[in-house]
């Protein structure tokens, strides 16, 4: 009888809740990164004036991979050398990649910690608030910022593909940025998350030129990268997975170039990115191709670099293994005949070295791979020539489209039980 008694009292307080709350407790939802860009210092050429960001409204269109119904903006000052004042923040649907004008009644206030301006510290970057507003998969969205002074130092990401529109004044609401000038870059913009399904995750994809998109169409988000999204939302099993283009054109494994090396850039570019559960690894290029770049090396620099790119790649698992991320490798793709790194044999050997021990059991936890997809059959050290864009190291967009075919939805369809 006491027992009947408990279970009918704990009856008594669950129909209780159940009506005070509602019939159904909404299904949990967790952050999920859904666009992002890796952060660097732009070079002179690709910086804007000091001027040009004075007392000025910045307008970028990003392209989103999962969409949700709440998202959060991150705002970059890493590379920045004085805090940073955003004087207004504003959201809103873009009516195209490739334009300034975005969709009437679309526009949106973001706020942080429940003000409309926000101070970022030198080398820091800050999240939104969350804000309820829904946006599809695959949808471009347009974020406008208003500057009262120029950055110290700017923080921005140039090989964005998509175009970026400024102009003086407090505009992040107009419609259209009509008389705005524009530059093919990102500036101090370094992510999107939104609320997805408890079951959502990223894949993050840690790169250089080739999955930054170099030779892919400028508005066109036809990267590899793009591929690979579209292919994820159109399965119902992976619908909540996003996609994260973590790439640097000219980035190396070992050395700064553009961009920190990838070692020094992983902990923000891979680790804190929202819900990052998968790892897809394409670097090694730019390293191998400098040794020979200015003339012959001898046979121990290229053993010596071959031995330091596998020892990165050991770094990067055991890291991403610490932190439960699955890391996928892809092999090297072809670049003899490359008008930059001309690599002679004893490079082509490097590489093929190197895609043998990205092929092996037991280093990665899966494998894509790039040089099988792209190499020409009866001339496997190079790109098959519709795949290649022409400079015989970065592929056309038609190889981008078979680099985001070519890797196996079913990587990512099941919970990943990989962290070691």
């Amino acid at each position: 009888m006491r027992f009947a008694r408990v279970v009918s009292l704990a009856t008594g307080f669950l129909l209780l809740c159940t009506a005070q709350y509602g019939q159904k407790a909404a299904p949990p939802q967790i952050w999920v990164g859904s666009w992002a860009a890796s952060q660097q210092i732009p070079e002179p050429q690709n910086s804007l004036p000091a001027e040009a960001l004075q007392d000025a409204t910045v307008r970028e269109i990003v392209h989103l991979s999962v969409g949700g119904t709440t998202l959060r903006v991150r705002l970059s000052n890493a590379f920045g050398t004085a805090p940073l004042h955003f004087a207004s923040v504003h959201i809103a649907r873009a009516v195209s990649p490739a334009s300034s004008a975005i969709v009437p009644g679309s526009d949106a206030a973001l706020a942080f910690s429940h003000q409309s301006d926000v101070t970022v510290p030198a080398g820091a970057e800050y999240l939104s608030d969350a804000i309820a507003y829904p946006t599809a998969a695959l949808s471009d969205l347009a974020v406008s910022f208003y500057l009262d002074a120029a950055p110290a130092r700017q923080t921005g990401h140039p090989g964005s593909r998509q175009t970026t529109w400024y102009l003086h004044g407090n505009q992040v609401s107009a419609p259209d940025l009509k008389e705005a000038e524009h530059q093919d870059h990102w500036y101090q913009l370094s992510g999107i998350d939104v609320l997805a399904p408890a079951g959502g995750a990223a894949v993050v994809v840690l790169g250089d030129s080739i999955t930054d998109g170099h030779a892919s169409t400028t508005n066109g988000n036809d990267r590899w990268t793009d591929v690979l999204a579209a292919r994820l939302e159109a399965s119902a099993a992976t619908k909540a997975i996003g996609v994260l283009n973590e790439g640097i054109g000219g980035n190396h494994l070992l050395i700064d170039g553009l961009g920190p090396n990838a070692l020094a850039r992983f902990d923000r570019d891979v680790l804190a990115q929202a819900a990052a559960r998968y790892v897809i690894v394409l670097e090694g290029i730019n390293d191998l191709g400098g040794v020979t770049r200015e003339g012959d090396a001898a046979e121990a620099e290229h053993q010596l670099m071959v031995h330091r790119i596998i020892a990165a790649y050991e770094q990067i698992v055991m890291r991403a293994h610490a932190h439960g991320l699955m890391v996928i490798g892809a092999t090297l793709t072809p670049f003899v005949g490359s008008d930059y790194y001309h690599p002679p044999p004893a490079t082509e050997a490097d590489r093929q070295e190197i895609n043998r021990w990205i092929r092996a059991t037991g280093h990665f936890d899966a494998v894509v791979d790039f040089d099988k997809a792209l190499r020409d059959p009866e001339h496997p050290d190079r790109f098959l020539p519709a795949y290649d864009s022409g400079d015989h190291l970065h592929p056309s967009p038609a190889g981008y489209r078979v680099m985001g075919g070519a890797i196996p939805l079913s990587l990512f369809a099941a919970p990943n039980a990989n962290s070691k």
